[in-house]
């Protein structure tokens, strides 16, 4: 930042301090990060709208099936240069990158970040990836929040606050749904629901979306009118659909897992785009619908017209024979899963909260249809069925319940689904709960321990940073060492009564206390027969610099009842925790987490 600038921003800060309280403060700052996410929201949008205007060219027209094929490979091969040449830094999915910057790095996310997604998510979603661009505006609204604190040095809990502010902007921009953007705030990134919190997510929430009608107007990404009343006799039937969301969620997340541990195989990015653009043309080709984010399909789905909703394929298939119709439909519904997860395994940048919603509207619709044709003289509402299994699939493969009802209610400009609405999220969720236990967002933090959740006390753990813990102020003996050494030069020099013993190569094999050698220190006659390697002994325990979170030894200390232990990094010896210095830090944090 030129020094002007920080001259002027210098005297803000002094200025604000004087006249602004930090409520105050904080509120006017997340008025600017919901109108800022907002506005990459727009950027979003807008930018892949262009981009897919390339479509409606007569040129493209009389080539559309082959460029099915191309387009996305093209757009990857954009997102991969630009990448290599010019970012020369990995961007990660939105959602997850952002729950790690919270969990991990105190809220820290990099100023690239801004504008990262901002332009390769258009490029992957704008030339046919099966992605969706949730992610990517989270992604790009935490940065402008996080930078946002950053400039005007808020403390810790206020960055996090303003990056859950973005995420509420970024939500209620996509969909104008305000309620269930703070909803999507609160149970993506276990924000607290106390009041200080409250308002400032009610005011980003806002603010994104009067952004969003400044700039886009008043149309919706989902269409929806209610037509067809909720009938009580159609409980089970939408009790039969939360089961079947749940199992299509379960399939959601393990086909995303299971394609992205295959790409992970391949340490070159080359060969993933190669691979990975070649998998993605070939299921545009054939399964044209799957092309981009999809809300052709819901929309048209959402209004009846399931023909439109599939559009033309390479094959001649009779379309009036409804039972063809409902198998295309569980086809899209299969094959949007792997389309999208072969688009980030190719490289491509996006979000899984859209292709989500599309399959839910399929799986839907399809669920409908068929109970409409069985032949057992049922009917049921196909939009509302549609709509419906949108929610179980994303209370399900998100494990956001109450973000799916809230956000289909607000859509549907009413409650009048209300119950059938919560009994699929909670059937869907809770079956996909047992047999994947964290969501896709979230696995991978929950493995490393790193997962951010309601509870507070694992919260403060989890944010300790270990290397503001660790001493390393102590003499090491060498096994060899003789009695009178230790005491002259070890002893006598430290105000410590511990001393690791390690070998040549720095590894740990145990410690001398000064209790061990405190009844023979002033006996003479073994200070030249007595070395280290015979008087030391197992420590209580050993922490693992690399492995152990602050959680882990917390349960050390407990489980050992030692007051200090030492630290092993990539199996050399680093240093010690002692417990009082461990349980200050803790306290430290606590204060600043309920502060």
């Amino acid at each position: 930042m030129p020094s002007n600038s920080k001259s002027l921003l210098f005297k803000f800060l002094i200025w604000k301090y004087k006249h602004i309280s930090e409520r105050q403060f904080v509120y006017i700052l997340s008025i600017l990060v919901g109108f800022l996410a907002g506005m990459g929201t727009v950027v979003l949008k807008n930018l892949t709208h262009y981009i897919q205007l390339l479509f409606e060219l007569n040129f493209f027209k009389n080539y559309q099936n082959t460029l099915y094929f191309i387009f996305p490979i093209i757009g990857l091969l954009l997102v991969y240069i630009i990448k290599q040449i010019w970012l020369k830094k990995h961007i990660g999915h939105g959602i997850s990158s952002t729950l790690h910057a919270i969990s991990k790095l105190n809220g820290i996310i990099p100023r690239y970040n801004i504008y990262a997604s901002l332009i390769t998510a258009p490029l992957t979603a704008g030339f046919g990836g099966s992605v969706g661009l949730q992610g990517p505006a989270v992604s790009v609204g935490a940065a402008l929040g996080s930078n946002a604190a950053q400039l005007f040095h808020m403390n810790t809990k206020t960055r996090m606050l303003l990056i859950g502010c973005a995420a509420t902007g970024a939500m209620a921009s996509m969909f104008k749904a305000p309620i269930a953007a703070i909803v999507f705030a609160v149970e993506i990134f276990s924000l607290d629901i106390a009041f200080a919190s409250l308002v400032p997510l009610l005011l980003a929430s806002i603010s994104a979306v009067v952004t969003s009608y400044m700039f886009l107007g008043t149309d919706v990404l989902l269409r929806f009118e209610l037509i067809d009343k909720f009938e009580v006799n159609d409980i089970a039937l939408y009790a039969v659909l939360g089961l079947v969301t749940a199992l299509a969620s379960v399939y959601f997340s393990k086909v995303f897992f299971a394609i992205t541990n295959f790409f992970n195989q391949f340490k070159s990015r080359a060969i993933r785009l190669l691979i990975g653009g070649l998998a993605i043309g070939t299921i545009l080709y054939f399964i044209p619908p799957l092309y981009g984010e999809g809300y052709g399909i819901m929309n048209n789905l959402l209004k009846g017209d399931h023909l439109a909703a599939i559009g033309t394929t390479p094959f001649n298939f009779d379309l009036s024979n409804i039972w063809i119709v409902i198998g295309l439909l569980i086809g899209i519904a299969v094959f949007k899963a792997i389309a999208m997860t072969t688009t980030f395994g190719a490289g491509g940048v996006g979000g899984l909260f859209i292709p989500t919603l599309v399959m839910g509207s399929a799986l839907g619709n399809a669920f409908a249809k068929i109970i409409n044709n069985i032949g057992f003289g049922l009917q049921v509402s196909e939009s509302n069925f549609t709509l419906i299994g949108m929610t179980g699939l994303m209370a399900g493969v998100l494990h956001a319940p109450l973000t799916a009802i809230f956000l289909i209610a607000e859509i549907t400009g009413g409650y009048e689904l209300f119950l059938p609405l919560m009994i699929v999220s909670a059937i869907s969720f809770t079956i996909t709960k047992h047999y994947i236990s964290h969501s896709i967002y979230t696995l991978k933090l929950a493995k490393r321990g790193e997962l951010m959740t309601h509870d507070k006390d694992q919260n403060v753990l989890m944010v300790m940073d270990i290397d503001k813990v660790i001493e390393t102020n102590f003499v090491i003996l060498k096994p060899e060492m003789l009695l009178g050494d230790i005491l002259k030069n070890a002893v006598s020099k430290s105000s410590r009564n511990h001393f690791p013993v390690v070998n040549d190569e720095q590894e740990f094999l145990g410690v001398i206390r000064l209790d061990d050698i405190r009844h023979i220190m002033f006996n003479s006659d073994l200070y030249d027969n007595v070395d280290a390697a015979s008087l030391m002994h197992a420590d209580a325990g050993i922490i693992d610099y690399n492995k152990d979170s602050m959680k882990q030894i917390m349960d050390k200390f407990k489980t050992s009842g030692a007051w200090n232990l030492p630290v092993i990094k990539n199996g050399k010896y680093f240093g010690y925790i002692s417990k009082s210095k461990l349980l200050t830090a803790y306290r430290r944090q606590l204060i600043n987490f309920t502060k």
